[in-house]
């Protein structure tokens, strides 16, 4: 294996095995069982076959949006960063996802591009969505958010750069 994380092992088989689960947080593991629960035989119809309609319909309205414009500019998260080693519970987590599910569900290239500070000097990004297969105007337009706003190098204290 020349990618990923690898766990040293004594063949091939034993390997993969060891590795598979290796590198997962609580978290990743959460969601993990979560899709396999709702791809079990007998939910298919209850949970995927529903998500994949509604996909759809998220997809289209993201089409009919993409005829006046070039780009979509949302929020990354409802707040700022978390504090560095801050640890947040699932529900907190789950909500910090919710403008970036979007671009996921309807198979969309999304950049997020920091656009400022906090009061308390943490770090608030800006989400450009782009139309499929489109990446390059949407990192042209996150390099123009990103010299406007200015910020260069700068990293809030306790991760290797200045406030």
């Amino acid at each position: 294996m020349r990618y990923g994380q690898r766990v040293d092992a004594t063949d091939l088989g034993d390997m993969y095995a060891r590795t598979r689960g290796a590198g997962f947080g609580t978290e990743v593991k959460r969601r993990i069982m979560l899709g396999t629960y709702a791809l079990r035989s007998g939910y298919y119809d209850a949970y995927y076959k529903k998500a994949q309609q509604v996909r759809t319909l998220i997809k289209r309205d993201f089409d009919r949006a993409f005829r006046y414009c070039d780009v979509i500019l949302t929020p990354t998260t409802p707040t700022a960063a978390f504090a560095f080693g801050a640890k947040a519970s699932p529900l907190e987590m789950y909500m910090g996802d919710v403008f970036t599910l979007s671009c996921n569900l309807a198979g969309l290239p999304g950049i997020s591009v920091p656009c400022g500070l906090s009061a308390d000097g943490l770090p608030i990004g800006a989400q450009l969505l782009g139309q499929p297969l489109d990446e390059i105007t949407l990192l042209r337009a996150g390099a123009v958010i990103e010299a406007a706003v200015g910020l260069g190098d700068r990293r809030p204290a306790g991760i290797g750069g200045i406030a």
